[in-house]
């Protein structure tokens, strides 16, 4: 490292499931080979995943009950459920930050979601500087196409003063109202003026935005925040070695074309989902494999055409899968398209729309919004999938253009800057 670059401590604060945690450990493991020091702050549950690379782990209060929140999933509610889930984690980072040696260089490098929390930490310390990372296109908002209002996809000739204002107006329906009482109370509480929108807010922040998604899935964008780095998908497995299990290869041994259904691993409310896909698998005369911890959204006897099973690394099934259908996590659909994987998007909430969408204009998949789901629909979508012959040499060709490393070097790169930005 040269005389211009100083290693720091770069504290990540994560929220969500593992498919949120697993691009921050990605980057994580990269500052620290750089030399930094690096703290995580992250959900209980996420511990045995940071120790087990290597890095220091800090546990926030999580909630799991909120899985089973009716509006979790709801395209417009889900917001709110999550933003609630999230208070009390993000209400112990202040503290965990004011309690570190105050002559430290230190970066904070967060969850959009915990910037409100963030400010409040430079407000505090100075000379701190702030990373946001945005796993998914669709967390920074634009005016340009492909613009999803939750399932509702704004036509291209509707102009961009529009789509201001349907931004703005969302914001004041059904963002603000949500979290602005608890992002005003805390700085009121600092000493800090209020502040008016949430996304002006958050988004004024940062000293540096960072996209963990390539530009060939989501071009920059003339209205996003500057500065900003792009990356690739930075893909993270935590168990590379990791085998199917006998049963499986069994399973997937027994010749013609398996589907893989998976409505994510923090959705508990999928009975209805699994149902049509028990179905539709059968109409086809294909096996199906269905991914979900939770065994009880399952019938208690299932046909010999599914396999349920609790968990298994997409690296190692994805090369022997027709189809994949699932709800349009950033983390599954970009291991489909990192695996050349043809994708059945059912997106239920949050990011999902926009990534069904961008999966659609790829070509490697279609969309099917989880509202509109029902065993007719779900059939026709599979079989058209399966149908298409040139399907295949498509999703290899998107494929081709992954390189999970791109733009690492230069997220380090900013966070040793001895400088920094301020």
């Amino acid at each position: 490292m040269d005389a211009t670059r100083t290693p720091g401590h770069i504290v990540l604060v994560t929220i969500g499931s593992a498919g949120d945690l697993f691009p921050f450990l990605k980057l994580g493991l990269a500052l620290h080979a750089a030399g930094h020091k690096v703290s995580f702050l992250g959900p209980d549950q996420h511990g045995p995943y940071v120790r087990d690379a290597g890095l220091p782990f800090h546990g926030l209060p999580a909630d799991e009950a909120v899985l089973d929140h009716p509006d979790l999933w709801h395209p417009t509610r889900g917001f709110g459920v999550v933003w609630e889930a999230t208070r009390p984690a993000m209400a112990r980072v202040p503290a965990w930050i004011a309690a570190l040696p105050p002559d430290e260089p230190c970066t904070m490098v967060v969850h959009p979601l915990a910037l409100p929390e963030a400010d409040l930490c430079r407000a505090a310390q100075r000379g701190l500087r702030i990373a946001a990372v945005f796993l998914a296109p669709s967390n920074i908002p634009t005016v340009y196409d492909p613009l999803m209002l939750g399932p509702y996809r704004v036509p291209r000739w509707v102009p961009h003063g529009v789509r201001r204002w349907l931004w703005r107006t969302a914001a004041k329906h059904l963002i603000d109202p949500v979290a602005m009482a608890d992002v005003n109370a805390a700085r009121r509480a600092a000493g800090l003026a209020p502040a008016g929108s949430l996304m002006d807010h958050i988004f004024s922040i940062p000293d540096m935005s960072i996209g963990l998604f390539p530009t060939w899935f989501a071009p920059t964008q003339p209205d996003w925040p500057q500065p900003m780095l792009r990356t690739g998908f930075p893909l993270y497995d935590p168990n590379p070695q990791a085998e199917l299990s006998p049963e499986l290869r069994h399973f997937l041994g027994q010749g013609g074309r398996t589907l893989v259904f998976t409505p994510g691993t923090g959705n508990r409310q999928a009975r209805a989902y699994f149902a049509h896909a028990i179905e539709a698998a059968r109409l086809l005369g294909e096996r199906a494999v269905f991914l979900t911890p939770h065994r009880d959204q399952l019938p208690a006897e299932l046909p010999r055409h599914v396999l349920w099973q609790e968990y298994v690394p997409l690296r190692a099934l994805l090369p022997h899968v027709a189809v994949l259908v699932h709800h349009g996590g950033i983390g599954t659909t970009a291991e489909a398209l990192h695996a050349g994987t043809p994708q059945l998007v059912v997106p239920l909430a949050h990011d999902q729309f926009d990534n069904g969408a961008r999966v659609t204009a790829l070509g490697v998949g279609r969309s099917l919004p989880a509202t509109r789901l029902t065993q007719g629909r779900l059939l026709r979508c599979l079989e058209a999938l399966l149908d298409d012959d040139g399907l295949p040499s498509r999703c290899r060709a998107v494929a081709a253009n992954f390189n999970d490393d791109a733009g690492i070097e230069a997220i380090v790169g900013w966070t040793a800057a001895s400088d920094g930005l301020r």
